[in-house]
C-alpha cells in the first residue's frame, strides 16, 4: 500500500544520482540558498516601507514562507524526485500547467544568477580589484558550472563552508549591534516600535515590507529538486527544511533589529549596503571585511541556484517536458552536464544583454504563481490518493489553503509595473507549454517511444 506514494513508471530505473545528502548537508543546502545576497541590501529597503521596526515585515514573511514550505515538504517527500514543482503540477494538474510551473522556476532561476553574476562584478568586487563586469560574469558563471559538473557532494560541502561564512557575518552585525547600542549606548531601540510611514500606515507597512522580505526567505523551493540526491528525504527534509527556515528567520529578525537600532532609518533607507552602515557606525571593522563576506554570499547564492535550474531541466526533460538531451549526465560523475551547461549558457545570456534589474523585479512573482500551483497542488493530490498511506511528512489540512491564500494577498501588493514585465514571460510559458503538451500528445500515440526515450 505504502507503494501507492511512489510515482510513475520511469521512477525505480531512471535513478542516475547518488544519494550522498543526508539531514545535515541537506540543512546546510537551505540554509545556504536562504542566507543569500538578499539580506545584505534588503534590510534598507524594507526599512523604507516598514520604519524602524523591520521585524515586523520579516516575521510576517517568515510566517507566510512556512506555510508554502509545509506543502513543499508534503510533495517532496511523498514524491522525492528531481523536477520539483514542476513535477508535482505534472501530478495534479497535467503536463501543461506541469510545463508551465517549471518554466516559472527556470526562468526566476536562470534571470536569479545572470543577476548575481552581474551583482559579483560590481561594487563589493570593486574593494580588491576593477575588472569589467562581462568578464567576471563570464569567469564567474564558468566557474560555478565546473563545480555544479564536478558532483552535488563538492557542490553542497562548498556551500556549507559558504554558509558558516555568511551567518558569521550575520553574526558580526548583531553583535556590533549589541555592542554599540548596549556597551556604549548610542544609537535608539525605540526605532524597533516604530511601524508605518509617511506613506504606509503600519498594516500597509507590514505587508509591503513583506513583500520585499519574503524574497529574503525564498529559496527553500530549490532544495526538492535534489530529493533524489537525499538519504532517506522522507525523513531528512522536513528537518532540515524547518531547522533552516526557523535558523534564518531569527538571524534575520535580530539583524535587522540591530541595523534599525544602531543606525537611523533614513540612512538605512538611503544605503545600498545598509549592513555597512552598522560597521560604520562602530568603526572599529575594517569596511573591507563586508565587502569579502558579501562575495562569498552571492558566489554562494548563485552556485545553489544554477543546481536547482540544473536538476529542474533535468526533471521536466525526464517528464518529456523539455528537450531529451537534458537528460544526458557526466558517467562517472553522474551529473546532469547537459542541463547545467545549457542553464548556465542562458544565464551568462542575460548577464552580458539587456537589464538584469529589471527583469529580475518579476522573480518574486514569478515564484508567488508556483508557490500558488504547488499549495493547490497538495489539495488535489491528497483528494486523487485513496490509499491512506502515511509514510511521508504530512502538513495539518488548512496549511496549504492558507499558503495559496498568501500567494494571492502578497501578489496584491506587488508594482503594476513589475506585473506588466511578469505577464509578457507568463504569456511565453503558455505558449510553449501549449507546443510542448501538443508534441506529448504527438509522441504518446506512438508504441514504443516511451522506451526509446530512456535509451
Amino acid at each position: 500500500m505504502t507503494m501507492q506514494t511512489e510515482q510513475p513508471s520511469s521512477g525505480a530505473t531512471e535513478a542516475p544520482f547518488k544519494r550522498v545528502l543526508g539531514t545535515r548537508l541537506l540543512y546546510f543546502f537551505i540554509l545556504g540558498d536562504v542566507l543569500g545576497a538578499g539580506v545584505y541590501v534588503l534590510i534598507g529597503q524594507v526599512a523604507a516601507k516598514a520604519g524602524g521596526a523591520v521585524w515586523v515585515p520579516l516575521a510576517v514573511a517568515l510566517g507566510l514562507a512556512l506555510l508554502t514550505a509545509a506543502s513543499y515538504a508534503e510533495l517532496a517527500t511523498k514524491y522525492p524526485r528531481a523536477g520539483g514543482a514542476s513535477y508535482y503540477a505534472t501530478l495534479a494538474y497535467g503536463p501543461f500547467v506541469g510545463f508551465f510551473t517549471g518554466f516559472c522556476m527556470l526562468a526566476a532561476g536562470i534571470v536569479s544568477v545572470a543577476a548575481l553574476a552581474r551583482g559579483f562584478g560590481g561594487t563589493y568586487l570593486t574593494a580588491f580589484v576593477h575588472l569589467p563586469v562581462a568578464l567576471v560574469a563570464v569567469l564567474f558563471l564558468a566557474a560555478l558550472a565546473l563545480l555544479n559538473a564536478r558532483g552535488i557532494s563538492e557542490s553542497t560541502r562548498a556551500n556549507v563552508v559558504a554558509t558558516v561564512i555568511e551567518a558569521s557575518g550575520l553574526l558580526l552585525i548583531i553583535g556590533l549591534g549589541v555592542w554599540l547600542v548596549v556597551v556604549r549606548g548610542e544609537g535608539d531601540p525605540g526605532r524597533l516600535l516604530e511601524l508605518g510611514t509617511r506613506d504606509h500606515t503600519p498594516l500597509s507597512a507590514a505587508l509591503s515590507g513583506a513583500v520585499l522580505a519574503y524574497y529574503s526567505f525564498v529559496g527553500f523551493e530549490t532544495s526538492v529538486n535534489v530529493a533524489e540526491e537525499t538519504s532517506n528525504p522522507r525523513r531528512a527534509y522536513p528537518r532540515a527544511l524547518s531547522g533552516a527556515l526557523g535558523t534564518a528567520g531569527f538571524v534575520y529578525a535580530a539583524v535587522g533589529a540591530a541595523a534599525s537600532a544602531a543606525v537611523p532609518t533614513d540612512v538605512l533607507a538611503r544605503s545600498d549596503g545598509p549592513l555597512l552602515e552598522v560597521v560604520r557606525a562602530v568603526g572599529s571593522v575594517p569596511e573591507w571585511l563586508f565587502s569579502a563576506i558579501a562575495l562569498v554570499a552571492v558566489a554562494n547564492g548563485a552556485l545553489l541556484t544554477g543546481i536547482m535550474c540544473s536538476r529542474l531541466a533535468f526533471g521536466m526533460a525526464r517528464e518529456r517536458l523539455l528537450p531529451a538531451f537534458l537528460t544526458r549526465v557526466l558517467p562517472r560523475r553522474r551529473t546532469p552536464w547537459a542541463a547545467i551547461a545549457t542553464t548556465t549558457a542562458l544565464s551568462l545570456l542575460l548577464a552580458l544583454t539587456g537589464d538584469i534589474e529589471a527583469l529580475a523585479a518579476t522573480l518574486v512573482l514569478l515564484l508567488l504563481v508556483v508557490f500558488f500551483t504547488v499549495n493547490t497542488a497538495v489539495l488535489v493530490l491528497r483528494r486523487r490518493d485513496s490509499s491512506g498511506a502515511l509514510d511521508h511528512f504530512r502538513a495539518p489540512a488548512a496549511i496549504p489553503v492558507l499558503g495559496a491564500v498568501s500567494c494571492v494577498v502578497l501578489a496584491t501588493q506587488i508594482e503594476s509595473g513589475v506585473w506588466l514585465r511578469g505577464l509578457v514571460l507568463l504569456a511565453a510559458g503558455v505558449a510553449l507549454g501549449l507546443v510542448s503538451t501538443a508534441v506529448s500528445r504527438r509522441t504518446a500515440t506512438t508504441p514504443g517511444d516511451a522506451d526509446a526515450s530512456a535509451d
